[in-house]
């Protein structure tokens, strides 16, 4: 009989995703080809919690653009914890609740003694202190809405940026957090760049699905989510992570 039942069960929802390279701490190289990191532990319990939804593709690392290229255009189904900006809602939908939020800083060299308190404080630096950020990351349209910088967002991950911030072909770096004294320490840039300490924006962020995924399984992950937030497990996941 138990036999018979499991022949019958249906097959689980497959839900395609994908790691977003450079994006710490929701997804992390944790040797040997393995990806772990905050958004793959939320991936896991929603499986706990439903196990007729499964997660597909993260553990294959893609760069950020490709990532939401393939999720406008349907190649994948989901993609976890992303910024909601008025670009991305014209081709994502965003469901369930805020997975956790984020604050933006900028870096700079250690050697600089600028001090940035205000967004009239980078402005007030002149059109020859560049500001650097990640190509296709939502810190880019931040920058453009708030106006009167001058933008590279040429590079597409940190490593590069901090590269180019430490060669002095940029004053300032803006990235976000949590996980930038992670990132200082992954690239061996600690003791060159520094985090200031001022949080000049803040953020939360939601899975995000393409418009073309069937909505009984986007509400289906979503009703889990919110399961998950109420028992505290989003919370604990990302002190973990923090």
């Amino acid at each position: 009989m138990p036999l018979l039942a499991a022949a019958q069960a249906p097959s689980p929802i497959r839900l395609r995703t994908a790691a977003q390279e450079g994006s710490e701490p929701k997804f992390l190289a944790a040797g040997n080809g393995r990806i772990t990191g905050l958004c793959i532990d939320i991936m896991r319990a929603v499986e706990q919690l439903d196990p007729g939804l499964r997660f597909v593709g993260d553990q294959q690392w893609k760069p950020l653009i490709r990532a939401n290229a393939e999720l406008a255009s349907g190649l994948t189904d989901v993609a976890c914890a992303i910024q909601r900006t008025p670009e991305r809602e014209k081709i994502f939908t965003f469901f369930g609740p805020a997975l956790y939020a984020i604050d933006y800083h900028f870096l700079a060299r250690n050697d600089d003694d600028l001090a940035i308190h205000s967004w009239s404080d980078v402005r007030n630096l002149g059109p020859g202190a560049v500001v650097l950020v990640n190509r296709g990351y939502a810190a880019g349209e931040i920058l453009t809405a708030m106006g009167g910088f001058t933008v590279d967002a040429s590079s597409p991950r940190a490593e590069l940026n901090l590269q180019k911030l430490i060669a002095g072909r940029g004053r300032l770096y803006f990235h976000r957090g949590p996980g930038l004294d992670k990132l200082l320490e992954r690239t061996g840039t600690a003791d060159k760049v520094k985090i200031l300490p001022q949080v000049m924006y803040s953020a939360k962020l939601y899975f995000a699905a393409s418009k073309q995924l069937d909505s009984k399984a986007r509400d289906r992950l979503a009703a889990a989510l919110f399961v998950l937030e109420k028992k505290g497990e989003l919370e604990r996941l990302m002190h973990k992570w923090d």
